[in-house]
């Protein structure tokens, strides 16, 4: 989730030798930077969640599960941003040295918010289909258990799939799956009654 803009008029490099001296982080957008801002407790675990789940699926196949950390270029519009998780299969291809700015992400990983939603849908997701190595971007709601996996297909474009509780969201990039149940345990606080908010588990 990135913030109102603090500084403008940036070039790509200034930004990197900003952001590298920088304790915060920022994306990057036509010369001007956004702050990131932090998540609630339901967005970092599902996260985690789905990034440990991954991490066990992959173990030993030669892919890399990355975390936020992780900056990722958008070569075709200039563009810098961090998303909640990403995949690399590939052997990973830098900006430059530094090696903290990553250009070939196979899978991309956003959790929803209410601030967030409409730009992961559409904007970033437009900036993210120019990468000619993402085959799947994943979104993951923080209101109720569900994952929609949007897949590259051999013409180009994309198609959704929408897993809900029960349900294993094929990863077909990675010949895996993600078990919606097994993202969601523990995620949502429970009343003095023990009840799960609306739609959880």
């Amino acid at each position: 989730m990135a913030q109102a803009a603090v500084r403008t008029g940036l070039s790509p490099q200034e930004y990197l030798d900003f952001e590298r001296s920088s304790p915060l982080r920022h994306e990057y957008a036509d010369g001007e930077l956004f702050a990131m801002a932090g998540g609630t407790l339901e967005h970092s675990a599902i996260a985690a969640n789905i990034l440990g789940e991954l991490r066990n699926a992959l173990r030993g196949r030669g892919c890399r599960v990355l975390t936020s950390d992780m900056r990722i270029k958008i070569a075709a519009t200039r563009r810098y941003v961090y998303p909640d998780g990403a995949v690399v299969c590939a052997r990973p291809e830098f900006e430059d040295e530094q090696r903290d700015t990553l250009l070939n992400p196979r899978v991309l990983l956003e959790v929803l918010s209410d601030s967030s939603e409409a730009y992961d849908r559409g904007d970033k997701f437009a900036q993210y289909r120019t990468l000619p190595s993402l085959e799947e971007y994943v979104l993951a709601s923080q209101k109720a258990p569900r994952i929609e996996v949007f897949t590259r297909q051999p013409d180009g474009s994309w198609l959704l799939r929408i897993h809900g509780p029960g349900e294993q969201a094929e990863l077909s990039s990675l010949g895996g799956a993600l078990d919606v149940d097994r993202v969601y345990l523990d995620v949502f606080e429970r009343d003095a009654m023990g009840e799960a908010p609306k739609d959880a588990p």
